[in-house]
């Protein structure tokens, strides 16, 4: 493997962040999927605040950073990521409002589906079809996450967006210009950061609303696959699944190197245990090519791919 030469300005990183500056840090730790090589170098952030104060001193000091949350529908590659890691630990959470409606408020680094969890305990209704998701808020209103019927783009309210030229501005969820598993801020990489965002929830009854959250989860756990993995690998066509179109080409259960796609659902790649980024991309490369000759249907990816390619 050729030796990586860093793009980052360490001596200035290290003057900035002193001994929160971790360098050579392993990413796979932080990979729902447990794969991909190292960061140059690696940050902790802790609150919204943080974060708009640090991305705000990267951007005006042209540093190359990336935010990564809880590692979910991400494909880290095995050459590492040449820029600064900003790990998003934001995860402050509020709930307001009035009788019978009520806002959530949340930092972005806040796990989306234990806020989903959190207000189903509360008797608050809206995000039943987020019990189980993984990542964060962050990267749910980054993707438009969505399962079961439901999206971020049915909840959001607002968001609080660190814009690269306009600055620290609320957005209301008509400026986030969401499509299926997209928005704006996918579709405009590096341009802004999420901070926080605030979602609609109603009054309801706990019982009924924790057991219609429990249906989702178990049906998750039925349909797709236990371990590590980076969750919904493509994204469905327009008319159809990807697990479906995966299946019926005969790719259920291949394998390459520690990687394989699941017997249980064709559109989830898992790692056995030893599995490599390459091993990963390989199935990835796999899956698209057969299925474009089998259907005549491109496949998209769903998950975003960091590092060097």
């Amino acid at each position: 493997m050729p030796v990586m030469t860093t793009t980052l300005p360490l001596e200035a990183l290290r003057a900035a962040f002193k001994d929160r500056l971790e360098e050579n840090a392993e990413l796979a730790r932080y990979s729902s999927a447990r794969v991909g090589g190292k960061a140059d170098a690696l940050v902790v952030v802790r609150s919204a605040d943080e974060l708009a104060e640090i991305v705000s001193w990267l951007w005006s000091q042209d540093v190359p950073f990336v935010v990564l949350g809880g590692g979910s529908n991400v494909l880290v590659s095995d050459a590492g990521v040449r820029e600064l890691v900003l790990l998003n630990r934001a995860r402050t959470v509020r709930f307001g409002g009035k009788p019978g409606a009520v806002a959530l408020w949340a930092e972005s680094g806040a796990n989306f589906g234990a806020i989903a969890r959190q207000a189903a305990q509360k008797g608050y209704s809206g995000l039943e079809w987020a019990g189980g998701i993984p990542g964060t808020v962050g990267g749910a209103v980054f993707g438009n996450a969505g399962a079961h019927g439901g999206d971020v783009a049915g909840n959001l309210m607002m968001a609080e967006i660190l814009h690269r030229t306009e600055g620290q501005v609320i957005w209301p969820k008509e400026r986030l210009e969401f499509a299926y598993r997209s928005s704006w801020l996918k579709r405009n990489p590096g341009q802004a950061v999420v901070l926080s965002a605030t979602l609609r929830l109603e009054q309801g009854d706990p019982a009924e609303i924790e057991a219609k959250m429990d249906e989702f989860v178990a049906f998750r756990r039925k349909t797709q696959p236990p371990g590590a993995s980076m969750g919904s690998m493509f994204k469905n066509p327009p008319g159809d699944y990807a697990g479906r179109l995966i299946e019926a080409a005969g790719l259920k259960g291949t394998q390459v190197g520690g990687a394989q796609i699941s017997p249980l659902h064709g559109n989830f790649f898992v790692n056995l245990g030893e599995a490599s980024a390459t091993d990963v991309y390989a199935l990835i490369q796999q899956a698209r090519e057969t299925v474009a000759r089998e259907f005549g249907v491109e496949l998209e990816l769903e998950i975003e791919l960091l590092g060097e390619w």
